[in-house]
């Protein structure tokens, strides 16, 4: 007999999967659309709000509950909110690549604030017995575990806060607001990928990958880590190509990157499992590392010294290279492909996508900062051919769970 818990496990879990089912596709469509040549305005929400975002969300529907020891208040709330995210996803690409009547840049923006706040109403109430995240859901068997998984927790209310100003500024960029902050283009993008999805990266990353690895990280660095992610991204949206505070929060993410890729090598080092996700892992660390050099190098070089594509490099390697491949690698962990039953879709067909993407990427960026145009043709429709495999692997996985 199905109890009423396990019946609201089941609805979140089946929305869960929806959303990464729906951020893969924005994944296949975010690489074609940058190979095909498509301007960033309209391959951004592809890849950060598409993709990311609804990656993102669709697991912290199901983690972070169960990392503040609860469920899922309102179990139907993932299948409303990915209505409006799909509709802001859309509509900020069609604004982008000049798709449809003025109004679609508002009528997105608008979708994904009702979305954003959606995610974030259910959350807070799902924890507002436990806002601080001290009860951390940990078993016995990894009581060593409680002190890091605290201070991950505490790192959750940024990330909320780092959401809900960026899905403002959107709103407002289109209503011709004047915010204190720059409400449009790169700095509200950062607020995103670095506030939001970076920031919460690293707070479940620290709690997630010892548990997949089998392996310890040091309280010191994952506090280190997550002070400088929490601060470097106001920083950075604050004083966007400024002064100071610009090159202060440059600094500060720098850190948090360089951090958080140290501490996955070392887990790395320490886990005995082999498993074919952790080579898209460690390829995010090394990207993330690759990520801060180009950051620094944008804020403290002058301008006149640095590659014609250095900004192109750095938002590919920081959507496709951090971001995207550590979602490839952990999607792997929490969907094995050696489980498919489907001939030619496997760990090795897993592993081929890992590739694809690592030296399509690796491609892309060389042909970038030389001016090598062939190469950078060449990396982005190796990407295609990773994301596409990617996607095959993991809809074939979703197709037969949901039978």
């Amino acid at each position: 007999m199905v109890t009423g818990s396990g019946n609201a496990t089941a609805i979140v879990t089946r929305w869960s999967r929806a959303f990464v089912a729906a951020g893969v596709g924005f994944f296949v469509a975010w690489q074609i659309a940058v190979a095909v040549g498509l301007a960033r305005a309209a391959t951004v929400p592809l890849g950060v709000f598409g993709f990311v975002f609804h990656v993102v969300f669709g697991k912290a529907y199901t983690l972070v509950p169960s990392y503040f020891a609860r469920e899922l208040a309102v179990p139907h709330a993932p299948a409303i909110h990915l209505l409006f995210a799909l509709a802001g996803a859309i509509g900020a690409f069609a604004a982008g690549a000049g798709i449809g009547p003025s109004t679609v840049a508002l009528a997105g923006a608008a979708s994904w604030l009702v979305g954003c706040l959606v995610f974030v109403a259910t959350l807070c109430w799902t924890v507002r017995d436990n806002p601080t995240g001290r009860e951390t859901g940990t078993g016995t068997t990894d009581a060593h575990r409680k002190r890091v998984d605290r201070i991950a927790n505490a790192a959750i209310p940024f990330v909320v806060a780092y959401l809900l100003v960026g899905s403002s500024l959107l709103v407002a960029a289109e209503l011709g607001l004047e915010p204190p902050l720059s409400a449009g283009g790169p700095a509200t993008t950062h607020l995103f990928a670095a506030g939001t999805v970076a920031l919460l990266l690293f707070a479940v990353g620290f709690r997630l990958l010892p548990r997949l690895l089998v392996a310890s990280t040091r309280p010191s660095l994952v506090g280190l880590v997550l002070v400088a992610g929490i601060g470097g991204p106001l920083l950075l949206a604050a004083d966007f190509r400024g002064g100071s505070p610009f090159r202060l929060g440059a600094g500060l993410q720098a850190i948090a990157l360089i951090g958080f890729a140290a501490a996955v090598v070392d887990l790395s080092r320490q886990s005995e499992r082999r498993r074919v996700g952790r080579l898209a892992i460690l390829a995010a660390a090394g990207c993330g590392a690759l990520v801060a050099a180009l950051g620094l190098a944008v804020a403290f070089a002058p301008a006149s010294i640095l590659p014609p594509a250095a900004f192109d490099a750095h938002y590919r390697l920081a959507v496709g290279g951090f971001l995207g491949l550590t979602i490839v690698g952990v999607s792997y962990h929490f969907y094995p492909p050696a489980v498919a039953t489907v001939p030619g879709i496997g760990d090795r067909s897993a592993s081929a996508s890992i590739a694809a993407l690592v030296a399509g990427l690796g491609l892309e960026v060389a042909g970038l900062l030389a001016s090598v145009p062939s190469l950078v043709g060449l990396g982005r429709w190796c990407s295609v051919l990773g994301a596409v495999l990617y996607a095959a692997v993991c809809w074939t996985i979703f197709l037969e769970r949901a039978r």
